[in-house]
């Protein structure tokens, strides 16, 4: 599948901000069923922009500016052609140890009801790919996901105790549970294509999780099911700080406010499929 995006991100200052810096992961990397054809991110400022990579493998641009700024727009715009691998990641650049990723973070931290729900999720299987497709079963049915829903402050645990999770928090919940049962995980931001008559609204967030023998596969417990040739991979993290699309910082007492426009545009390739189970 052909997929284009478009991505712009407006920020705003009032009063006007003495100066910012900005970390942006928007740029995604090719492996064996992402190719990326064509991408360009723009600042529309004449600050400095440095091109680099976080310890996690992520393509990070570095934005400065130190003058007063009122209002600047960062587009991400590009071409990526994918197939479906129904989930499996394979060929992606893997700084960090397996290890690394069975370690609770401060989004992803399972309480008692969430290891509850896990206990009672894979009582009756012993193959890490089944319980990871149980986990995202439970997750999804048992989670309200609210699109509109701001990201819980306490991540994963409070998202399961208010009931009600952000995609972001959905996506905690279920790296959290697979920690819990010593299967290294990690979220993941990116854009999904939409389906005919849907529109994209912002980034998508995702998990991913590693199974013997396999490797490491993409499970959207929102939408629940693995990422086919829909899902375009920008970044991993241990949650969503270590892979959200912007980090940034200003000098000023000001507020800021956000804008996103953000088109994903699809083109199936003939005799592409999608699939919903690995394996």
């Amino acid at each position: 599948m052909r997929i284009r995006i478009s991505h712009q991100t407006t920020f705003s200052y009032a009063p006007p901000a003495r100066s910012v810096i900005q970390n942006i992961r928007l740029t995604p990397c090719s492996f064996d069923s992402q190719y990326v054809s064509r991408w360009r991110v723009n600042v529309d400022l004449d600050g400095v922009l440095r091109h680099g990579e976080d310890s996690l493998g992520n393509v990070v641009h570095a934005f400065t500016y130190h003058k007063a700024v009122e209002r600047f727009t960062i587009a991400a715009i590009g071409e990526v052609e994918t197939t479906d691998a129904v989930g499996l990641v394979r060929g992606a650049v893997e700084p960090l140890q397996l290890p690394m990723f069975l370690r609770a973070s401060p989004l992803a931290q399972a309480n008692a009801k969430l290891r509850e729900l896990v206990a009672d999720t894979v009582a009756e299987s012993s193959d890490t790919l089944d319980k990871l497709h149980r986990l995202m079963k439970a997750v999804h049915d048992g989670v309200k996901c609210d699109p509109e829903a701001p990201l819980a402050q306490g991540g994963a645990s409070e998202a399961m105790a208010i009931g009600r999770a952000a995609p972001a928090d959905v996506a905690h919940i279920f790296v959290a549970a697979a920690r819990s049962l010593e299967i290294p995980a990690r979220l993941v931001t990116g854009y999904v294509a939409p389906e005919d008559g849907e529109s994209a609204s912002d980034m998508d967030v995702w998990a991913e999780a590693f199974a013997p023998g396999l490797g490491w596969i993409a499970f959207d417990a929102v939408r629940d099911l693995c990422a086919n040739d829909r899902y375009v991979r920008v970044a991993v993290g241990f949650d969503f700080a270590s892979a959200q699309p912007f980090r940034a910082t200003h000098s000023g007492i000001g507020v800021e406010t956000v804008e996103t426009t953000l088109i994903v545009q699809n083109r199936p390739a003939q005799g592409q499929s999608q699939s919903q189970r690995m394996g």
